[in-house]
């Protein structure tokens, strides 16, 4: 079984993902994989920051993307042999991201990882086209969503950022832009995907709302 989420940053996806993962199991009994898939985009600018490379540069970043040594133990993404999870929410990851994640044959690269460490599995993946583009014919599939202001809010809070609450509010939105705007895989509401604003509700209400639905 795959649940899906998509939407942008700091509607609290990779929270409530890995609260189903852990508090849902399928079908077939058998538990849920958490599958990030912005932290293999991340991985791999953080990767390709630290060789000298531009991560907006196509064929740079696409020739490093193709040979990245991502790998998931114990539910935890590793670059090579480091665990890198808390690398990559930094403001030059958060720079650098976006554009990476807009060249198609990265998008490419990082959407077949995504299918081949679902394969076989239940599975909630989240990004920003895994309900369009990666899984679209998923079991469930859902779009969590919040106010620029609130998420800017929340990121300020988590207090990973040495940004100001406006200046987070800024690049937040520059990203939005670029997220909706992106020639494959951009981030919109496919149809019959199940729309959730989160903005005026808590992580505790929100993973409510989609386990009642799975249910």
């Amino acid at each position: 079984m795959v649940i899906a989420i998509d939407g942008p940053a700091g509607t609290g996806k990779s929270t409530i993902a890995g609260m189903l993962s852990r508090g849902i199991s399928g079908r077939d009994g058998r538990p849920f994989t958490y599958i990030n898939s912005g932290n293999l985009y991340r991985a791999v600018t953080l990767g390709c920051l630290r060789l000298g490379i531009t991560p907006s540069d196509p064929d740079t970043a696409l020739g490093y993307a193709r040979k990245a040594p991502l790998v998931y133990r114990d539910g935890r993404l590793y670059l090579g042999e480091e665990m890198v999870e808390d690398l990559l929410h930094s403001d030059e990851v958060d720079r650098h991201v976006s554009p990476l994640s807009a060249i198609v044959p990265v998008r490419h690269v990082v959407n077949d990882h995504v299918r081949k460490l679902a394969a076989g599995l239940n599975v909630v993946v989240e990004g920003r086209d895994m309900t369009t583009v990666v899984f679209p014919g998923a079991e469930y599939r859902f779009y969590l969503d919040a106010s620029i202001r609130e998420r800017a809010r929340r990121r300020f809070d988590q207090g990973l950022s040495a940004l100001t609450l406006e200046e987070i509010e800024k690049t937040i939105a520059e990203r939005d832009s670029l997220d909706r705007n992106k020639e494959e895989g951009s981030l919109i509401v496919g149809e019959g995907v199940i729309y959730l604003d989160t903005s005026d509700l808590t992580l505790t209400q929100v993973y409510d709302k989609l386990v009642e639905i799975i249910h």
